[in-house]
């Protein structure tokens, strides 16, 4: 018989195919930018509607630049500030357009404090004359331009100060501010991390009105972390933390007029005796500024009118709830000062329409499902835009609806996650696609019809690379557990066979709201466990109780109970994993970080019976150690709840520990302190019971820096190999086979 002669192209052919989904995802490389997706850098719409500017980097000269782009033809108009261009600085990293957008503030040498809260040098460029000056020789947070673009307000040691770009002079505003103490219009650490703000100071239309928050902290009991760095002695930072219980800053709200130089204190005409103040905005009138207060158990949310003229107040909106009240990010005034507002009080969060007195004119959307972006107002065509889970709890999409709530239009077409940034006349959208099989890709949409007009960028290269590793796809489902239909993926070997078991590693967070099952581009977390396959385990994800996105009734059953109703559920579910014939029931594990690494110690202990192991990154142990606003939101207080804070917190169910256990936490975790793992480190050792346990110095909650994040998940990794992985030798697996060309 002959050999049959194959061309050189058929060969190289074949070799390419048998090489395709073959390599191995190395932790290394999931660490090194081996994955890295291409975005777009802090997209700005220009005012003109027909343009759009981004921030971009040149890796090969270490400079940034904000580059014009247009949106009909996609190409770069022009470059408006270079790095290059600029002697007093190397590059920056941020960029801020005044309203006009003559000016732009440059952020520099900026240093994190908390999760969102920075101190940096910030610049002012006027494009016109491409002249640059120093908002101040200080650090300084949170510099604003006025709206005329003439005044930039800013914090600095807890005071707030005004700079005068055209006389080139700078105003105090405030003089009491004292750390530990006293803060003028920059958020205290608690607001910072629940309400997601910094910026507490806001200017008024006419640009002669700051409207401010000020908070006095004084009795708020102070919390202190050790830092080692690398000095003989340690350091200590030392900062005001108010654990649930315990004294809340005092807020008041100030307006500070610039023409009079006076500053006159907010009062609104109801007896608080403790609350919040999570948001202020002016309105369209110069002289009246809303406010949203809440009272301390967040079970009531009121909306005020305050007229700075004559300093009076007038509630015009009130919501109460059962459990818990979400602020909102989506309150927008209209010419005539009615206003747009989102709520759940139908049992779905909806989008509403308001007279400026706070009668309904109208509920805009309905339906059982939940609109989780508003993206604006277009006063052209009365419509309204915004995203929803109209198409599956864990799909996005964007659509188009009269402010009559007629004439919905869905925008998007492709099913997963899709994410507009909007022209500033609302005609064109750029939409930000993604789903677990199609990383991010960023095309030019018409606002009226939806359609794609162009493609602006795509990750084909990261598509074509990923090819050739042994991957696996995501399957998502959804599992009855409890009663309740609940959303999961699972991630199988790429080479799986049904007749095989293997284990299961199971990941969750659960915290109120959240959401883990979404149809969106992997993370670093995905790659993990693409790599994890690779070593035939089995991957699963169970969104359960009191997670987001499927009604408040869902989301609020945990409310006084976090961690019983959780809990069950992955209990629950993990027993039903473990009955499919192909899941090694005597090999199940769990794993989460922050709310679910207080899950996954839960699941361990009080599921000793069903998992074998579980991984507790930076858990909470005891919600008595969490901060106020956010434990409150959904237990009340200690005092008024105790069994609910105790009955379901791991610390105090060590007892019930059979299998093996990994706890993990950074020293400097000034959000879920490492007292939390100290403590459940004692009790476990009072117990008598033995687990693995590791403290990154200096690091925070995110746990990263350097090769930490790399040193962080090798540790995990041997950990899960050592206790869930499969003793007995492993066959060959089936890409090793040959193929044979028969002639």
């Amino acid at each position: 018989m002959k050999l049959l002669r194959l061309p050189l192209f058929i060969c190289f052919f074949i070799s390419t195919v048998l090489s395709a989904q073959t390599k191995q995802i190395s932790l290394e490389e999931i660490w090194d930018d081996t994955f890295r997706t291409e975005r777009l850098e802090v997209l700005h719409s220009m005012k003109n509607g027909q343009q759009y500017s981004v921030l971009n980097f040149n890796r090969n000269t270490r400079s940034t630049s904000i580059d014009i782009y247009d949106y009909k033809t996609l190409k770069k108009i022009k470059t408006l500030v270079s790095s290059l261009d600029i002697s007093e600085l190397e590059y920056f990293t941020d960029y801020t357009f005044s309203d006009d957008e003559s000016k732009i503030i440059l952020a520099t040498n900026e240093e994190s404090i908390y999760r969102r809260s920075t101190l940096g040098n910030y610049y002012v460029y006027d494009t016109a004359k491409k002249s640059i000056s120093l908002i101040s020789e200080n650090r300084i947070q949170e510099p604003t331009f006025s709206p005329d673009g003439n005044k930039v307000a800013f914090g600095y040691q807890n005071n707030l100060y005004t700079k005068d770009l055209t006389a080139n002079t700078t105003t105090q505003i405030t003089f009491d501010g004292e750390k530990n103490k006293i803060i003028n219009g920059i958020t205290d650490w608690v607001y910072e991390e629940e309400f997601a703000f910094v910026c507490a100071f806001e200017w008024n239309a006419d640009s002669d009105k700051i409207a401010f928050i000020r908070f006095n902290e004084t009795d708020v009991p102070e919390f202190s972390m050790d830092v080692y760095g690398t000095a003989l002695y340690q350091t200590q930072q030392v900062f005001k933390y108010p654990k649930a219980g315990e004294k809340n800053a005092l807020v008041s709200l100030h307006i500070y007029n610039l023409e009079t130089e006076k500053t006159n204190k907010v009062k609104v005409n109801k007896a608080y005796s403790d609350f919040y103040i999570p948001r202020i905005k002016w309105t369209n009138n110069p002289n009246i500024l809303s406010a949203q207060y809440i009272n301390r158990h967040q079970n009531e949310l009121d909306l005020w009118m305050i007229n700075a003229k004559t300093n009076t107040s007038n509630l015009v909106l009130a919501e109460k709830d059962d459990a818990y009240v979400d602020i909102t990010d989506n309150l927008t005034f209209l010419k005539d000062n009615s206003f747009i507002w989102t709520s759940e009080k139908d049992g779905y969060n909806h989008i509403y329409h308001y007279s400026n007195t706070g009668k309904l004119i109208n509920q805009i959307t309905k339906g059982n499902w939940e609109v989780t972006n508003y993206y604006g107002f277009d006063e052209n065509t009365n419509r309204i835009f915004y995203q929803s889970v109209e198409n599956g709890s864990i799909n996005r999409d964007v659509y188009s609806i009269k402010l009559n709530g007629r004439d919905k239009k869905r925008l998007t077409k492709s099913e997963g996650t899709n994410n507009a940034s909007f022209s500033a006349d609302f005609s064109y959208f750029i939409n930000t696609f993604s789903s677990a099989t199609t990383p991010p890709e960023y095309t030019l949409n018409s606002s009226a019809s939806g359609n794609v007009i162009k493609s602006i960028k795509d990750n084909d290269v990261l598509s074509k690379n990923l090819s050739y590793y042994k991957t696996s796809k995501k399957e998502f489902s959804t599992i009855n557990v409890n009663g309740n239909d609940l959303n999961m993926w699972m991630i199988k070997p790429a080479y799986f066979d049904a007749t095989k078991q293997y284990p299961l590693l199971m990941y969750q967070y659960s915290g109120p709201g959240s959401q883990q099952v979404a149809n969106q581009w992997n993370n670093s977390n995905d790659y993990w466990y693409q790599h994890l396959a690779q070593q035939d385990y089995v991957i699963a994800c169970v969104d359960g109780r009191g997670t987001g996105f499927k009604g408040a009734a869902f989301k609020k059953v945990t409310q006084n109970e976090l961690g019983k109703y959780e809990v069950e559920d992955q209990i629950q579910a993990a027993k039903q994993l473990g009955a499919l014939p192909y899941i090694d029931a005597s090999r199940i594990g769990i794993w989460g970080w922050s709310y679910g690494g207080f899950m996954s110690s839960n699941a361990l202990f009080k599921g000793n019976d069903v998992f074998k192991m579980a991984i507790a990154v930076a858990p909470v142990s005891s919600w008595r150690f969490y901060d106020t606003i956010y434990t409150e939101r959904y237990m009340t207080t200690p005092q008024e709840n105790a069994s609910g804070y105790d009955d379901n917190s791991p610390i105090n169910h060590v007892d019930k520990l059979k299998g093996d256990y990994l706890l993990i936490h950074g020293s400097a975790d000034d959000n879920v302190h490492l007292q939390n793992t100290m403590r459940l480190v004692e009790a476990l050792i009072q117990a008598d019971k033995q687990f693995d346990w590791m403290i990154y110095p200096d690091k925070n909650h995110g746990i990263y820096g350097g090769n930490t994040r790399l040193h962080l998940y090798k540790k995990m990794t041997n950990f899960i190999n050592a206790n869930l992985g499969d003793k007995r030798e492993k066959g060959k697996e089936s890409e090793s086979k040959k193929i044979e060309i028969k002639g």
